[in-house]
Formats: structure tokens, C-alpha cells, sequence
């Protein structure tokens, strides 16, 4: 069988592209620009063509990103939601969802899954030193590990045995309009479990266990601790011990771009993914947690003008309560596809900079802040550069 990829670099369509070349299948795909993604695809025998979509003649299945607007064509064609839903129905499947913590707790899950010897196939949104640095595990066995986006209701189109909740809050406003609607979507997703499914949810966890589970762990913050009390729940409902689910947990090395040390020398560098108000605010307090003395900065790339708007005051009353020295908010990343002319021109990062209303918080262009950085940083200091979007590059730059 030959399969295209449309987006084939994005998180989740380069996971699935992988599982058709784990099971020999001919893999050709493209996108917008190259990256390390893309370039391990190509390592792994996928043929992809950047820049341009050049489907080749001989396809028998095109699978594209939802955030992809295709042609009509005579070969069948799913969304990575789609096809991923698709593969539900043929394993036994555990999703783990919510508006945040979802990777974490899938990261944490995988690792005990495959200690207690369940040998998973896993899809997540990251990549993982233990998988190799991808974001996809191929196993064996009859267990699918997923993790299942709630934006654009893309989980609706799963039908797993068990479904893992970490948090319901308010976020893709852009599409959900308000906290009712993302709850609704919530409880129709349970209701694609069958009678004898398997529900983990906050209700799911013993909140007094925080403590014990946070000694064990290299990640630092409440919020990773609370992440390992939902995968250890998980864990139990599968019959797991919590011998094993302990010793996987204390092995855990964290994620990419998820509170990621990327150098400590001169400064500390640390990566982190964080574009929701409640992260961005978890993330920072983690930080202080592991650095009570140390001068701490922070570059923050707002994530979508859309989010930006709806979730305005979350994040000026996030930002206002971080326990940070410095914080350099640059301009928000334009998400394709996803944003309102009225909305670009109703919301900046200036004006979340002037509604912060704190001398520590500036705004600078993307273009600047590399070089105010090498001057303003001092050796020992702690730099978090924080967003969804391409303020990465950034890290590579330093």
C-alpha cells in the first residue's frame, strides 16, 4: 500500500507516517518547510517534497493535517483525526486527552505500559529520548497509546477502551466559543467508550499522594506531579503495580520543548512548550521551585492571535503572578488557517505587555531579542524561552 502525507512535518501527521513505514509501507508526503522532523522521516525512507504538494500517481491513500485545505480527488483522502480514528477500532486503545498536561501524561504512561511489559505501539505530541528522539513507538502487542487533541473536536473521532482525562479548562475558544461547549465535547468522547471502558479522570486520583509521587520525579513542579498521579491511576486501572509504575515514573526524563535543559553553561537554557495561561503559570513556578536563588528570565511567544484574545486576562493575571525576574513577551505567532482579521486587529503583544502593567515585563520584535539577550543575561542565570510556535529557533541560536 502506498500512503501521501499532507503536513507530513507536523507533530502528529509525521507519527502516523511513521507507523505506515514501521509496517513496510511505501511513505511519500510533503509540507511547507523542511525541519528535523522531516529529515528523519526522509532517514526512515520516506520521500518528501518540501514547499511544494506533489502527489505521486501510484497512491492508494492520501492523509492530510486538518489545518491543510486539499483538492478533490478520486483517491481516498482522511485527516490525520480520521486516519488515526480509524486505528482505534483495531487495538485495544487508551487516549489520553484534556486541555493541558495531556503529553506529559502521555509520555509518563508509555514508559510504564512498556515496563510492565504491554509493549504498546505510542503516538504523542513530542518527541521522547526513549523513543529515539520521535514522537511514535512501534509495538507488538494490542495496546495503542494515543494522545487525543480536543481542539476542532478531533477526538471525536476515536473509540478507545479507556480514555484518560487530565483537566477540562477553557482554551480554543476560537472554535468552542465558550466552557460549556468544550464540556459537552468532553462527555460525547466518553460516550464513545464501551460499557466495560475504562474512565480516568480527576475523580481518578488520590491528591494526597503529590507529595510522594513529586520526591520520585526528575521533572520539577506540581503540575508534572500531578500528571504522574493521573498516568499512576491509568496504571491501576490496567492492573499495573504501582512497583512498576513507580520505578518507570522515577526513570522519566521529561519531554522535548516540555521544561527541556537544553544547556547550563554559560546560563541555564531551557525549552518549554507552554501556550496556555494555567502552563505558562505552572511551568514558571516549577522553575522557581528548582531555582529558589537564581535570576530567572522568560521569552514568551503568545501562540495564536485567537487564543491570545479570548484568554487575554488569563494571561495577564498568569503573567502578574509568575514568580520570574525578567519577562520578554515578542509578537504572537500567526497559527495558518486559524485566525480572524478581527481579531488580529483587536489584539497585540503590546497591549498584553501595557495590561500586565509591571516594569519586569517588555515587549520586543522576535528580530531583537537574541542579541538583547547575549548582552542582558549574566552567566549562572536561568532563560526559559516559552511558546508553540517558532520561537525555538531561538534556542539554536544561543
Amino acid at each position: 500500500m502506498r500512503v501521501h502525507f499532507i503536513g507530513i512535518g507536523g507533530i502528529g501527521v509525521s507519527a502516523l507516517a511513521q507507523y505506515y513505514l514501521a509496517k513496510g509501507y511505501t511513505v511519500t508526503g510533503s509540507d511547507f518547510t523542511s525541519s528535523e522532523i522531516t529529515d528523519d522521516l526522509k532517514k526512515d525512507g520516506a520521500k518528501i517534497s518540501i514547499g511544494k504538494n506533489i502527489i505521486p500517481k501510484a497512491v492508494d491513500l492520501i492523509i492530510y493535517s486538518p489545518a491543510a485545505k486539499i483538492a478533490k480527488t478520486k483517491i481516498p483522502a482522511l485527516s490525520y483525526p480520521e486516519a488515526l480514528g480509524q486505528l482505534t477500532k483495531e487495538y485495544f486503545t487508551i487516549a489520553v486527552t484534556g486541555t493541558h498536561g495531556k503529553t506529559t501524561t502521555t509520555a509518563m504512561l508509555a514508559l510504564i505500559l512498556i515496563r510492565a511489559g504491554f509493549d504498546p505501539t505510542v503516538i504523542i505530541g513530542t518527541k521522547m529520548k526513549e523513543f529515539d528522539n520521535t514522537n511514535f513507538r512501534a509495538g507488538k502487542s494490542k495496546y495503542l497509546l494515543i494522545e487525543a487533541d480536543e481542539h476542532f473536536a478531533s477526538f471525536l473521532n476515536y473509540w478507545p477502551q479507556a480514555i484518560v482525562i487530565t483537566n477540562i479548562e477553557a482554551d480554543h475558544l476560537d472554535f468552542y466559543k465558550n466552557l460549556k461547549n468544550i464540556k459537552a465535547a468532553f462527555h460525547k468522547f466518553i460516550s464513545h467508550l464501551p460499557k466495560n471502558g475504562i474512565l480516568i479522570n480527576e475523580k481518578s486520583i488520590n491528591k494526597k499522594e503529590l507529595l510522594k509521587i513529586k520526591k520520585i520525579l526528575k521533572v520539577p513542579g506540581d503540575h508534572n506531579a500531578y500528571d504522574a498521579l493521573v498516568a499512576l491511576a491509568a496504571a491501576r486501572a490496567l492492573k499495573i503495580t504501582d512497583k512498576v509504575s513507580l520505578k518507570a515514573l522515577a526513570e522519566y526524563k521529561g519531554a522535548w520543548r516540555r521544561f527541556e535543559i537544553i544547556k547550563t553553561k554559560p546560563f541555564i537554557l531551557i525549552a518549554d512548550y507552554g501556550h496556555n495561561p494555567q502552563k505558562a503559570l505552572a511551568t514558571l513556578k516549577a522553575a522557581r521551585e528548582k531555582y529558589p536563588k537564581k535570576k530567572i528570565w522568560c521569552v514568551y511567544q503568545p501562540h495564536q492571535y485567537e487564543r491570545t484574545y479570548f484568554l487575554f486576562n488569563d494571561f495577564v493575571r498568569a503573567f502578574r503572578k509568575a514568580p520570574i525576574d525578567r519577562l520578554i513577551i515578542t509578537d504572537i505567532f500567526d497559527v495558518a488557517g486559524r485566525e480572524s482579521k478581527k481579531t488580529k486587529q483587536k489584539v497585540d503583544s503590546q497591549k498584553l505587555v501595557k495590561a500586565i502593567n509591571k516594569p519586569s515585563v517588555i515587549y520586543l520584535p522576535k528580530n531583537k531579542i537574541v542579541s538583547y539577550l547575549k548582552k542582558a543575561v549574566s552567566d549562572g542565570e536561568v532563560l526559559i524561552v516559552m511558546g508553540a510556535g517558532d520561537i525555538y529557533q531561538i534556542d539554536k541560536e544561543l
